[in-house]
Formats: structure tokens, C-alpha cells, sequence
């Protein structure tokens, strides 16, 4: 008997524990509220905002310098190699003749690496510093919206050019579906678009 009632008495205070624990649980839930949640396409900012809009058409201006720059060079090279022609192979004149064209060749091949870096450098840096802007105008609209989480929800490019493309692309595109969170995208764009 006294076993029966050890049992018995063990048994009910497992019971009243774990509803105890599940009232307590579910106390926890109701006093925290579901977290706010809003989405950012990175993506339409880049292609859409006006810092983005006045760099292209200067970006464009400075390819097009840099080409007619290297253009001519390359012109006055090949003038250079067809009056080599006329001179005797091997003569002084003729070796004198191909070394000047040979350091304008070596020139004109720096030159192109130069500026392929220097356009690359200041399209990062460009791309670096709006970035960093948005990451930052995302949090002053979060917090003005109320928001506790802000994702990045731009849509993936498919079909993909390569396999290696859609490998890069399964691996970074990370929020799958964002429906009844908050998209801050316009707001974001707004604030960064009024700055100077």
C-alpha cells in the first residue's frame, strides 16, 4: 500500500509540474509580441536610385575618353609599322624603327590594364559607398517602422548564363518567400535618394 501511494503521489506531481510548465510556457508567449519583419530588394535600389543614374552616363563619358585615347595610339602604331615596311630589315633605321614601335606597343597594353583597373576600382568604390548608405537608411526606417528584422529579398536571375551562375545564385538567395513582411524597398530608395 505504501508503495501505491508513493507511485500515486509521484505520479501527480509529475502532472501538476508539467502543467505548470506548459501554463508557464504558454504565459511567455502571449507576453512577447511576433516580431516585425520587413524586406529590402537590394537589387531594384541599384538599378533605380539616382546616385546610380548620374554615375552611368559619367562612367560612360569616361569609358568613351579612354578609348579614343587608346584608339589613337593604337593608330599611330600601325602607321609606324606600315612605314617600317619600307625600311631595309636589320638596317639601323629599321631596328630603331621596331624598338620605338615595340615600347608604344608596351605602352598602349599598360595603358589598357591601367584603366581596365582604375574603372573597375571606382565602380567597387561607387558601389561600396551606396551600400553602405542603405545598410544604413534601412536601419533609420526600421526603426522608424517599428521593424525588428530587415532581410534582403531581390529576386534571382533566371535562367542562369552558366552553372556556376546558378550554383552562386542557389547559394546567396537566402529568403525564399517574404509574404506579410513589411517591403521598405521605396522608403530606403527615398531616404538615399535625398541625400546629397
Amino acid at each position: 500500500m505504501k508503495i501505491r501511494t508513493m507511485v500515486l503521489s509521484c505520479l501527480i506531481s509529475v502532472i501538476i509540474l508539467s502543467m505548470g510548465y506548459e501554463y508557464s510556457r504558454a504565459g511567455s508567449k502571449a507576453d512577447n509580441p511576433p516580431l516585425r519583419i520587413g524586406v529590402v530588394d537590394v537589387q531594384k535600389i541599384f538599378q533605380d536610385c539616382k546616385r546610380v543614374a548620374k554615375y552611368r552616363p559619367e562612367a560612360v563619358a569616361e569609358r568613351d575618353r579612354v578609348l579614343a585615347e587608346l584608339k589613337k595610339l593604337n593608330a599611330e602604331i600601325e602607321v609606324e609599322e606600315a612605314g617600317l615596311m619600307a625600311l631595309k630589315v636589320g638596317s639601323s633605321d629599321h631596328l630603331a624603327s621596331l624598338k620605338e614601335i615595340m615600347e608604344k606597343q608596351a605602352k598602349l597594353q599598360a595603358r589598357q590594364e591601367f584603366y581596365q583597373r582604375q574603372m573597375a576600382l571606382k565602380e567597387q568604390r561607387m558601389i561600396e559607398e551606396i551600400y553602405k548608405d542603405i545598410l544604413r537608411e534601412t536601419s533609420g526606417v526600421a526603426e522608424q517602422e517599428g521593424l525588428d528584422l530587415v532581410f534582403e529579398r531581390s529576386e534571382p536571375v533566371l535562367p542562369a548564363s552558366s552553372p556556376n551562375e546558378l550554383t552562386l545564385t542557389i547559394s546567396t538567395h537566402k529568403l525564399l518567400y517574404s509574404g506579410g513582411c513589411s517591403d521598405i524597398t521605396d522608403k530606403v530608395m527615398a531616404r538615399l535618394d535625398k541625400e546629397k
